[in-house]
């Protein structure tokens, strides 16, 4: 299962490096849109919608998604930092920082489908728009910010395994513990730091140490939200596309809730400059 898990990630890695810095905007564009779909019909099963309700559903996303995608791939022409989708990221970061923890906190299951429709599109279009947006102003801008997500997972597994005694939330997500939260938090210190040094002045390094521990924290959010509607619909996994891993949104749990505040917060700064 591990030697599984590792080959996929690195295959996962490799294709996504490649299409981050070689493809074209347009097929960049049409790829963000099929994982957009394909996590929109992952969350129509951990919604448990049923099949009608589904393609409706994948049909609109599909439709929706396209057409803001395609209006953003025109503004980023002109503008990278192009404001016109600032609400969405606000939307987003206003979700995950009330919405989420309360849904977290409350720990009650949501059966309306319209809600649960909105709160799937609020995961979805916000983080395929910054995924678009953070490329189009800078690849490696993006992979920093994903590498952040990357590296506080794999600190805060590793640091649980070893010293791991007090739970995070075991009535949601067993396996994290407070200590693995500390050790997410140190290791992205150091990655800061790091970045900071190595990019100078373009790191704005006031503002990149706490932006990504506030990513850290944001993301441990995105995690749990993900565990808590697969414990409610009853699955270990929100699909089996990805041998090991699970589905499209198990991969990106931690991103939707980290994606859009990243862009927004950069937004705001290139405001300010």
């Amino acid at each position: 299962m591990l030697k599984t898990r590792i080959f996929t990630a690195a295959i996962m890695l490799l294709l996504f490096l490649a299409a981050l810095f070689y493809l074209s905007a347009v097929f960049w564009t049409i790829l963000l849109l099929a994982l957009t779909v394909a996590g929109a019909w992952e969350w129509s099963k951990l919604a448990k919608f049923s099949l009608t309700y589904s393609i409706t559903y994948l049909l609109l996303t599909a439709i929706v998604g396209g057409e803001l995608l395609f209006t953003l791939s025109d503004a980023v022409l002109s503008d990278p930092y192009t404001p016109l989708f600032l609400w969405f990221y606000v939307a987003s970061s206003v979700f995950w920082v009330l919405g989420a923890t309360c849904l977290l906190k409350s720990n009650r299951s949501i059966r309306n489908p319209i809600i649960l429709s909105l709160i799937g599109w609020i995961l979805l279009f916000p983080t395929c728009l910054a995924l678009f947006q953070l490329r189009a102003i800078d690849p490696l801008l993006l992979l920093g910010f994903m590498a952040t997500v990357w590296i506080s997972d794999t600190a805060a597994y590793f640091t649980g395994r070893a010293w791991g005694k007090r739970k995070l939330a075991p009535g949601i997500s067993p396996g994290k513990t407070w200590e693995g939260v500390a050790g997410a938090l140190v290791a992205v210190s150091f990655y800061a730091v790091a970045w900071n040094y190595v990019a100078g002045e373009k790191a704005h390094g006031l503002l990149l140490v706490p932006l990504l521990l506030v990513l850290v924290l944001m993301g441990i959010i995105g995690d749990l939200f993900e565990s808590l509607m697969k414990r409610h619909a009853g699955v270990k996994d929100s699909g089996n596309i990805l041998p090991g891993h699970g589905g499209i949104l198990d991969r990106i749990d931690a991103l939707t809730s980290t994606l859009p505040i990243a862009a927004l917060a950069l937004l705001f700064l290139q405001s300010e400059l």
